[in-house]
């Protein structure tokens, strides 16, 4: 699958989650905003996830090494601020399931 694409999927993915979790306040107009808040920040080595005034979460744009662990293209991390990846990978965009994550970040090891 290639990089962009995974990435828009990953998005869908992070407003369904939003949408599954506010149940009977999941009013098309909420989903909507939520979806429309979802933005991604390019940076020489990861993409930033931001919802609405909020750092989501990491994507690896390349094969490399972060603080000293080994990641792939498509790793997706927690943030530890809003310039920084957590050390480990959570899942990546790569994968088919969904379980990794939910609308609030990638989920704790």
């Amino acid at each position: 699958m290639v990089y962009s694409k995974a990435v828009d999927n990953l998005l869908d993915g992070i407003g369904d989650s939003y949408a599954n979790w506010n149940g009977a306040m999941a009013t098309p107009d909420r989903v909507n905003q939520f979806r429309n808040g979802l933005k991604i920040n390019s940076g020489r080595k990861f993409d930033k996830v931001i919802e609405q005034n909020r750092v989501w979460g990491f994507i690896a744009k390349t094969d490399g090494v972060h603080k000293g662990i080994p990641h792939k293209k498509g790793d997706v991390f927690k943030a530890a601020g809003w310039r920084a990846p957590a050390k480990w990978s959570r899942g990546s965009i790569f994968d088919t399931n969904s379980n990794w994550y939910s609308w609030t970040g990638p989920n704790y090891l």
